[in-house]
């Protein structure tokens, strides 16, 4: 077994790519192992002990087994922040805050970006839907109200809440547009994410490979109806 905590992933996808922004956040190398979702590597007898929902990611930190990317990143930065809480505060108040804010995230901003990418990645849709971008749009505004507060969502400091969230904000604007003048608390907010040192490494590069393959399969898909 390594030594290190082991990582099953994809580096497309947003929860994966929240997981490696933890990680990086708190200086902590993982054992990457990729899983081939569309292959059915997430089905194989093997995985499922690992997970039974066989969602991706799933973390296993020398048995200690964790899955769903926010249960991961809290386990992580309570494991591994040292002395400093300031990534998942362990003050029950702003922790509440931090919660509510990754719930935001799987609950509303995640699942609509799903309805749009994948339906293109599995199942040959070759156009997404004008109402499934304003639908996504609309889940900007609960963000906005929250960096009213700090120039992060939870207040003043970057917290778990905000590597989360930048995974799936930065996915959902390559496909619903951040309009700067309607959200410019969030327009600033992403900025301040990107310009960590780790983004481009743990967020950008597989972020890349996400869109590019969406927009591939949805070029090529309209060219044949053409």
């Amino acid at each position: 077994m390594s030594d290190k905590p082991v990582l099953y992933y994809t580096p497309r996808s947003p929860p994966c790519r929240a997981v490696l922004l933890t990680a990086a956040a708190l200086g902590l190398e993982l054992d990457l192992r990729a899983v081939n979702v569309k292959a059915g590597e997430h089905l194989t007898a093997e995985f499922l002990k690992l997970n039974p929902q066989h969602t991706i990611p799933v973390l296993d930190d020398n048995g200690t087994v964790v899955s769903d990317s926010h249960i991961i990143c809290s386990y992580l930065a309570d494991k591994f922040g040292g002395a400093s809480d300031s990534l998942y505060p362990r003050d029950p108040a702003q922790r509440r805050t931090v919660d509510a804010r990754l719930y935001y995230d799987c609950g509303h901003i995640f699942p609509r970006i799903r309805f749009i990418v994948e339906p293109v990645i599995y199942f040959g849709v070759s156009d997404v839907p004008a109402d499934r971008v304003v639908y996504l749009q609309k889940a900007y505004d609960g963000l906005e109200h929250c960096l009213a507060s700090g120039p992060y969502l939870a207040g003043d400091k970057l917290t778990i809440a905000d590597l989360c969230c930048i995974a799936s904000v930065s996915t959902a604007e390559a496909f619903a547009p951040l309009e700067a003048a309607k959200y410019p608390l969030l327009a600033e907010w992403v900025k301040r994410l990107q310009a960590l040192p780790y983004y481009q490494k743990s967020n950008q590069e597989g972020l890349d490979l996400l869109v590019n393959l969406v927009k591939g399969l949805l070029a090529e898909r309209q060219q044949k109806h053409t």
